[in-house]
């Protein structure tokens, strides 16, 4: 299948995305004010990167007193911010090391790094392969790409980068199939995001695990869209009790500022010495103080519990809605506030008759519509969300049986 040419005069900005004609001018928690002034109850946050909702006031007020004082210096030299969060965040997960970048694909990078760099030190500088899981989302860099090996983003960019082994969700066997002496770890997500909202259940998380031990190779974690919060607990894998080897995170780490971290024990960081990897802006003073912000409110006691506590409102408040409207949906599926509904219209006609009513949702695969509620969201909005989507069903029928007439 050859590849779509754009016609026309090109745009200044260049036309890789498909937006929609909407435009926001400022956010307020859990809100968004457009451009024409329309308030929307924002169920999207920027595909689960404002987990703080917009505007916290503690993430405004660290960025900008930062802001006053110094924006960049490099890491030529030392940054006491990086120091700071990178010690909070290993002393609140299983990892001893960090490595700070801008994005959750640089942080994808740094880890497959981590675990290619880990065999070689080791003296088998021929493992080098990742087993991936199909339907899997890790980013748009070359490799990352590969790690997905999605083929509507793979067109066009030439051969494949080496090094991806992907197996069927889910299917123990046929990882066990895919494992043999050029393979270095094994990269999963959790819960697929944009595969579909698909969590992976935790026995085969721990089999993974296990596999990981048998054979000598790294297990390497995407919680880019899993961690911080969204699952209920700081990172998704804490569930099922399973320890990585590294770490990738990205998203609500930054509250919205570009910040992304790849998280490492020691024994898998061994070979990451001075010069082995780098990054000119990566944890640049501003993103620290505002990842040390985003800390500051998300390890606060009783902050995950509350998160919990939404989540498991939300879930049943989704299964009634789907209950009343079948024709509509046909099941709730994910995990804490990363919750997904699987449509039998297609997800883009849901999605815009929810945007529509007022409320942002994002899509996902296997004709999914994400709901991201900001990890602050309220009973309230709970329940302005679930009228909202029941009201967009009702407009659903209606445009169906206009098409049917």
């Amino acid at each position: 299948m050859s590849a779509a040419i754009h016609n026309g005069p090109m745009p200044p900005v260049m036309p890789t995305y498909n937006r929609a004609d909407l435009a926001f001018e400022r956010g307020e928690g859990a809100y968004l004010y457009a451009t024409d002034g329309r308030r929307y109850l924002d169920f999207a946050c920027g595909i689960a990167v404002t987990g703080l909702g917009h505007a916290h006031p503690h993430l405004v007020k660290a960025l900008t007193d930062q802001a006053q004082k110094l924006w960049h210096n490099s890491n030529l030299f030392r940054i006491p911010g990086q120091e700071k969060l990178a010690k909070r965040l290993t002393e609140a997960s299983f990892a001893d090391t960090v490595f700070f970048g801008n994005s959750g694909a640089e942080a994808m990078e740094c880890g497959i790094k981590v675990v290619r760099k880990y065999q070689a030190v080791n003296g088998k500088p021929e493992r080098f392969r990742l087993v991936t899981f199909e339907g899997a989302f890790h980013g748009r860099t070359l490799a990352t790409l590969a790690a997905g090996g999605q083929a509507k983003y793979l067109e066009g960019f030439g051969p494949k980068v080496e090094g991806f082994d992907q197996v069927p969700f889910g299917d123990l066997k046929a990882v066990k199939a895919a494992i043999g002496q050029a393979t270095a770890g094994i990269l999963i997500e959790p819960v697929q995001g944009e595969g579909g909202i698909r969590p992976v259940p935790p026995m085969f998380l721990r089999a993974l695990r296990e596999l990981c031990d048998e054979h000598g190779l790294l297990l390497f974690l995407d919680e880019i869209q899993t961690g911080m919060g969204r699952t209920g607990k700081l990172f998704a894998h804490e569930w099922s009790g399973v320890t990585p080897d590294v770490m990738a995170i990205a998203k609500a780490i930054g509250g919205g500022f570009p910040l992304g971290a790849c998280l490492a024990t020691a024994k898998a960081a061994s070979g990451m010495t001075s010069g082995t990897h780098g990054s000119t802006y990566g944890g640049n003073p501003l993103a620290m103080a505002v990842g040390n912000a985003v800390l500051d409110v998300m390890l606060a006691d009783g902050f995950l519990d509350r998160v919990q506590q939404s989540a498991s409102h939300l879930r049943q408040q989704l299964a009634m809605l789907t209950e009343r409207n079948g024709d509509i949906f046909e099941e709730v599926r994910g995990e804490g506030l990363l919750l997904g509904l699987k449509c039998r219209p297609p997800n883009t006609e849901v999605n815009a008759a929810l945007r529509a009513r007022g409320l942002l949702t994002a899509m996902a695969g296997d004709n999914v519509v994400r709901l991201l509620p900001p990890l602050i969201v309220e009973a309230a909005q709970i329940s302005e969300a679930t009228q909202i989507i029941d009201s967009a069903c009702a407009d659903l029928r209606k445009q169906a049986q206009r098409k049917v007439g």
